[in-house]
């Protein structure tokens, strides 16, 4: 594999991580100690732990390592395994990549274990939910995959036609989650800051994919050694 794939998806990761850590640091944790400080009027519970800096600085170096590992996996590594299978050119191939990427990172397991609140308590087991979270990574994997495949299988064909086959697969996510067990959570936050909780988070999450795809897109294409480019050209 070509250093020239690794390097562009290390660096889309770092930026797009180091914009997900500051969104972290001031939104998130804003939002956190807002949440915090309204737990802590239900209990009898001590102030916090470690001062704003800290965990602000800890929230943007997270936020760089999640980035630079997202990237590197998926920005390098997978583009250039799955490149030739991304619909689409430039821009679009990324889009598809990062959304991918996000729906079996976060997005298919958050339907079963949605991001909870400080202060939650949920009636599964660690280890089931452990259990849970990987088993629906696999299943968004699998599901993105079916999706490019639908679509490239229909692109031709009527565009009601490729909509409604490349969104089909996603109903099978809706099956699963009807089918999983019953995920219980107790708390003293309120519906209504647990939903604003959790698109919090959605967003952040959704902003790191972004940021990396659009990063990656700025840098061009990656280039390939000479004996695999024209293997390439001589494969088209």
């Amino acid at each position: 594999m070509t250093t020239d794939y690794l390097e562009r998806g290390a660096l889309s990761g770092l930026v797009g991580g180091l914009g997900y850590g500051l969104f972290q640091a001031t939104v998130g944790n804003s939002f956190i100690a807002g949440l915090e400080r309204f737990e802590s009027g239900h209990s009898h519970g001590g102030g916090p732990v470690v001062d704003g800096f800290t965990t602000a600085a800890v929230s943007v170096g997270g936020g760089v390592l999640w980035g630079l590992l997202f990237g590197i996996a998926i920005f390098g590594v997978g583009y250039y395994f799955l490149e030739p299978a991304l619909p689409g050119r430039d821009a679009t191939r990324r889009l598809v990549l990062a959304a991918a990427g996000f729906l079996t990172v976060s997005g298919a397991p958050w339907l079963v274990l949605p991001p909870q609140p400080p202060g939650v308590e949920q009636a599964l087991a660690t280890e089931t939910r452990l259990a849970l979270y990987a088993g629906m990574m696999v299943v968004g994997a699998v599901v993105a995959a079916t999706c490019v495949l639908a679509y490239r299988r229909t692109a031709t064909r009527h565009t009601a036609v490729t909509a409604l086959a490349t969104g089909l697969p996603l109903a099978m996510l809706a099956v699963l989650v009807a089918l999983a067990p019953e995920r219980t959570v107790t708390g003293p936050v309120p519906a209504t800051l647990t939903a604003a909780f959790r698109w919090t988070v959605v967003f952040g999450q959704v902003g790191l994919w972004a940021t990396m795809a659009v990063v990656h897109t700025w840098l061009g294409e990656p280039e390939l050694p000479t004996v695999e480019a024209e293997f390439q050209a001589t494969a088209d």
